[in-house]
């Protein structure tokens, strides 16, 4: 039972829950990203690797009118347009298309990301894939959910027969060490997955579909959400220290508490 009662999130300007704002701005979202998919795209290249499309700027654009239209004295943090407004209390944290490789080369698996902190803390999560229909929430000591339907981490409490998540992002040494880390895991697990997206990573390690994800480099508009998610549904979000994961740290480890302290063991035998 948790030792405190989560405080009520906030109402917008017109009477609207939160959660009912970000799901609505995740959907409008979507529907740009799913209604320009397969398209032509006029593409930056922000880095190697790492690209920003016509349907990221569109998203992002839509997502920050609608949210700011509902709360215009809250902070917003989004992938592209930076810290665009400071805040007081409250902040949200937006990717607008996470999975823009996989976008931007006609892979239907990407989704939009909507996170809201309070001073710090992360007390709404949503992850939204379009292309699904699929939408992961959590709201602070409520659990998680998908469409609507409570869901929970695995239970599993080996490497052995289990299903594990990755992606490499956009620094080579980086990468080049996850693939070493891959190498050495692979004859202990059943499976593994190059998932091209962070935010739905995470949501299947929330959701029970993957044992474990893990990264080495991302953003807080990558994991936000997620974080939330995953500790929501009953498992735990740690550095490859051994710290508890902030919206500040480039690197998690996802999975439930027995899973992850396998997962360490293994990187502390190596």
């Amino acid at each position: 039972m948790p030792d405190r009662y989560p405080a009520a999130l906030p109402q917008s300007v017109h009477q609207k829950s939160a959660y009912a704002v970000a799901r609505y701005a995740a959907v409008e979202a979507g529907k740009i990203l799913k209604g320009r998919f397969g398209m032509h795209h006029d593409m930056q290249v922000k880095g190697k690797r790492n690209l920003v499309t016509e349907a990221d700027l569109l998203s992002e654009k839509r997502i920050i009118a609608v949210i700011l239209e509902e709360f215009p004295g809250h902070g917003i943090l989004s992938e592209e347009a930076g810290s665009c407004k400071k805040g007081g209390e409250y902040t949200w944290i937006i990717d607008p298309l996470d999975g823009t490789n996989n976008y931007y080369f006609g892979i239907p698996f990407f989704g939009v990301n909507i996170a809201l902190v309070r001073n710090g803390e992360i007390v709404l999560g949503l992850t939204y894939d379009p292309m699904r229909n699929e939408m992961f929430h959590a709201e602070e000591g409520k659990g998680a959910f998908l469409n609507r339907k409570k869901v929970h981490v695995s239970k599993l409490p080996s490497l052995d027969g289990s299903a594990l998540g990755v992606d490499l992002g956009y620094q080579a040494e980086r990468s080049l060490e996850l693939l070493a880390l891959v190498d050495k895991l692979w004859p202990q697990v059943h499976c593994l997955r190059l998932m091209g997206s962070s935010a739905l990573g995470l949501a299947y390690v929330a959701a029970g579909r993957l044992s474990l994800y893990f990264h080495k480099y991302v953003y807080p508009w990558d994991i936000a959400s997620g974080l939330l998610l995953v500790r929501e549904g009953g498992g735990d979000v740690l550095t490859f220290e051994g710290r508890a994961v902030t919206t500040e740290d480039k690197q998690i480890i996802a999975a439930n508490r027995r899973l992850l302290d396998s997962f360490m063991k293994s990187l502390k035998n190596g």
